[in-house]
């Protein structure tokens, strides 16, 4: 065997081991989730209880045993971060799906992967019915999901896809990717930080909930999907359960809007930095677009529908919050306002929050920058030897940059449009292939239409344009490319 060889098969030995490290521990962690969960069943004397306890076993036993295998790990190599964040999330829905398996006998395989793929992306979009009546265990576990995959995006956003360069994520670079720019010396202080944030966000939504009027159980699960921008609830009516209590629909719009403004921001708020939040031009876009976008809804709603005011207003707020900041909560079918409503709501799908942030979609900067390029272009075609030079925010554009955008807007719009030609094939109507592509690359959750609008769900889909839209899921939520490049001989070469 050659030196080359010999370096080559330690070199995957060691990976291997660093990838069963560091799944082990999330199925670890997953299983504390899961007991949890069980515990709560237990309290309120729910039949799921065993169900819990099964998975629990099952998963800390896939846990341990991956962990067993592990000894000997060091770094891992940056190319191997692509398979290991694609292999973790897989994972980690494999095992999730597991108690909702159990738990509700309805359930297929495919719908309790659906239902799991969901909540970890923070989708939303859901195959079940019946939730007012469900067993709050199960309840509670997708909120927990929803919970823990609105951590995960944020450590991914901040910590390794700006470190990958994707789609001028690089633009939003921190230590723990890297970054000469520093706002805590370590890294791992910036985790913890951000952490609490998340937490922070998340009691405080728990607490304005319960004053607000919800059972403790409700304000605990709903502030937990809130924090995620998730949009799991627990009622058929989703959020619109609570339309009697309007300031609950307000106070949803304060906390969604929160979580999908950059977390980072947030820490450096907390460190002396009073003003960060209004120096970025992503959080002033991000305000500009939910304001202009709901009053003119309400606008809409007064004069087509004769809507008091102050109505139009709440539920335009509340829905234009919810679909931008890809939560999905519908406090009602925001599709009934009118043509109007239904496009301006078709293009916030594609919109998102900001980086760093719980929400998915295109994102807030994106969109910026590839206005700017297009700002360049008619410049240079006006003053064809001009050098142009524009920053965003305090870092400087580059076309290296600029063009990492614009490759992924058309990859990200390439796969809706190539999504929902296939989910075509599954005899959908055009609203509801498009819109369903859309919502499920976008992470947004209800899509348009009679079947998966606001007021219906996933359940009545063929399983195999099901399994064609958690794929969906996935790649929006790992920024597609992050999957995409696995399918692409050259990544496997040595």
């Amino acid at each position: 065997m050659s030196d080359y060889s010999f370096v080559l098969n330690v070199s995957v030995v060691n990976n291997k081991r660093f990838f069963y490290r560091v799944i082990g521990y999330l199925l670890a962690c997953l299983a504390v989730a899961q007991l949890a969960t069980m515990a709560v069943s237990f309290m309120l004397h729910d039949k799921a209880f065993w169900n819990f306890l099964l998975s629990a076993l099952v998963t800390a036993c896939a846990g341990v045993a991956l962990l067993m295998r592990s000894n000997g790990a060091t770094e891992l190599k940056k190319r191997y971060l692509f398979l290991l964040t694609t292999l973790c999330w897989l994972s980690v829905c494999a095992f999730a799906a597991l108690p909702l398996y159990l738990s509700l006998p309805q359930l297929s395989i495919t719908d309790a992967w659906f239902e799991a793929v969901s909540a970890i992306t923070t989708t939303g979009s859901t195959v079940l019915s019946g939730l007012d009546t469900m067993p709050k265990a199960v309840l509670l576990w997708r909120a927990i999901l929803q919970w823990i995959g609105g951590i995960g995006i944020i450590v991914m956003a901040i910590a390794i896809l700006p470190a990958l360069k994707i789609g001028g994520m690089k633009l939003f670079k921190t230590e723990s990717s890297d970054i000469s720019e520093k706002i805590l010396p370590r890294s791992s202080h910036l985790s913890g930080s951000i952490l609490l944030v998340y937490l922070a966000i998340s009691a405080g939504a728990t607490l304005s909930y319960y004053i607000g009027g919800m059972s403790w159980f409700d304000a605990l699960t709903h502030a937990m999907t809130s924090a995620a921008t998730g949009g799991f609830a627990n009622y058929d009516a989703s959020f619109g359960y609570f339309n009697d209590k309007p300031w609950l629909l307000w106070l949803s719009s304060v906390w969604m809007a929160l979580a999908a403004l950059p977390f980072v921001l947030f820490v450096g708020m907390a460190r002396g930095d009073k003003w960060a939040l209004l120096r970025d031009p992503q959080v002033k876009a991000f305000i500009a677009i939910v304001l202009v976008a709901a009053i003119l809804l309400a606008l809409y709603q007064i004069a087509h529908n004769g809507r008091d005011w102050f109505s139009a207003l709440t539920h335009s707020v509340f829905n234009v919050v919810s679909v931008i900041t890809t939560c999905g909560y519908a406090s009602e079918d925001y599709t009934k306002w009118g043509a109007f409503a239904v496009v301006l709501f078709f293009y916030l799908t594609f919109s998102g929050g900001c980086s760093g942030s719980t929400s998915g979609g295109l994102k807030i900067f994106r969109t910026q920058l590839a206005g700017y390029l297009l700002l360049k272009q008619l410049n240079l075609l006006i003053h064809p030897n001009a050098v142009w030079t524009r920053k965003y925010g305090s870092k400087k554009l580059d076309d290296s940059l600029l063009g990492a955008v614009l490759a992924f807007g058309f990859i990200y719009f390439a796969t809706v449009a190539a999504l929902a030609l296939i989910l075509s094939m599954y005899n959908l109507d055009f609203v509801t292939a498009l819109t369903g592509a859309a919502t499920a690359v976008g992470n947004v959750g209800p899509g348009l239409g009679d079947i998966i609008g606001p007021a219906g769900n996933f359940s009545t889909l063929p399983d195999g344009a099901k399994w064609w839209l958690t794929l969906g899921m996935l790649l929006g939520r790992l920024e597609i490319l992050t999957m995409l490049l696995l399918f692409t001989p050259m990544y496997w070469r040595y």
